[in-house]
């Protein structure tokens, strides 16, 4: 067990023929009893800062280990989010391009169907213009027959 300054002070020497000074002896105990309870002060005070600095370590220790686990959780949640995004544009442009085909589809059906009602009307178009140019050469015709020329006269036409 170590000695405390209160043992030390308490300390007591047998006299002794020739001995030592009496009052050099007390005052040299003096000075180690000052001398040992600042050394116990001082490694009282270490030893506190020790603790403190070992709390404040285990302190930023998980702060780390915290920290860390953060980190890896962002890092998968980022990665998750990317492969979400990913599936997404991938579903986006299946859809996209799944409307892109109906859409020309549908176009190409129209289309198919505007061209044959054009040329349903084209030929509409010639059988009235042959119809037309028959009636119109049929009432030429009418009107240059000999017919007329009589039916002037009688009527006093001319």
């Amino acid at each position: 067990m170590p000695l405390t300054p209160l043992d030390i002070h308490n300390k007591e020497f047998k006299r002794g023929w020739r001995g030592y000074d009496e009052d050099q002896v007390n005052e040299f105990l003096d000075q180690v009893i000052k001398d040992y309870e600042a050394m116990i002060r001082e490694n009282k005070e270490l030893q506190n800062q020790v603790q403190t600095v070992q709390e404040r370590l285990s302190h930023f220790a998980t702060m780390e280990e915290t920290l860390s686990k953060t980190l890896i959780v962002a890092q998968e949640t980022a990665e998750e989010v990317k492969m979400n995004a990913k599936k997404e544009a991938q579903l986006v442009m299946r859809e996209a391009e799944k409307n892109a085909d109906r859409i020309i589809n549908e176009s190409l059906v129209k289309s198919g169907r505007i061209a044959l009602e054009t040329e349903e009307l084209k030929k509409q178009a010639s059988v009235y213009r042959t119809r037309f140019r028959m009636l119109v050469e049929a009432q030429l015709e009418l009107i240059q027959t000999e017919g007329w020329d009589t039916l002037e006269t009688r009527t006093g036409l001319e």
